[in-house]
């Protein structure tokens, strides 16, 4: 069950977010994810409880930033509630989409996971509901992933495999690079690994 720390950066000016302490496991019905953020001066800052079936499909969200949260599974897609800070309005939503972006570093394995690329795959388009921070606002995205490599590396406990996809936003054009080992991002866009007390799970083994 891997347990760390990553940092979280903006992605324009680079300055600190804060970190997210995360633990993680595949299951025998898919993979969960929970952790809790914290601002760059140490206080709470919200959570995340992440669950994917055996196919990738987002079955639970629930994520808190402040006071705003946000319940959500694929159901017609993927439906979702928000409730605000007061806790007095929950606005309903629903979008013909896969799965569900944010912040969390989480949402970039969970999306991987539901493509299931090989190297040599055409990019794949898949539409996300993502979730901003502060407010936790909606808003439907186009992105493409495709798989352009996988190397095998020693890390001293045995083999690991790490996968580098390039990532692209389909309204802007831009487009990145993100590097997965199993259920663990090693580098990505505003992302840094700070700490990782256990290796990452490998999917190709659980399935």
């Amino acid at each position: 069950m891997p347990r760390g720390r990553y940092a979280l950066h903006d992605l324009h000016d680079h300055s600190p977010l804060g970190e997210e302490h995360f633990q993680c496991a595949p299951g025998p019905t898919g993979w969960r994810y929970v952790a809790r953020r914290l601002t760059p001066a140490g206080a709470e800052h919200g959570s995340l409880d992440l669950a994917l079936d055996d196919l990738g499909r987002p079955v639970r969200l629930a994520v808190r930033a402040g006071d705003w949260q946000v319940r959500g599974a694929a159901l017609d897609g993927v439906t979702w509630v928000r409730t605000d800070p007061a806790g007095t309005h929950a606005q309903e939503g629903n979008v013909p989409a896969h799965s569900f972006t944010g912040a969390s570093p989480a949402f970039l394995i969970a999306t991987a996971r539901l493509l299931r690329l090989t190297p040599g795959d055409p990019a794949r388009r898949v539409r996300l509901v993502e979730f901003s921070d502060p407010v936790l606002a909606p808003r439907t995205v186009d992105r493409s992933w495709a798989l352009v490599g996988s190397e095998v590396h020693d890390s001293g406990g045995g083999p690991l495999t790490v996968d580098t996809y390039r990532v692209g936003d389909l309204e802007t054009g831009e487009q990145h690079s993100v590097h997965l080992a199993g259920d663990v991002v090693l580098a990505a866009p505003g992302v840094e690994l700070e700490d990782l007390e256990s290796p990452p799970s490998d999917f190709r083994t659980a399935e």
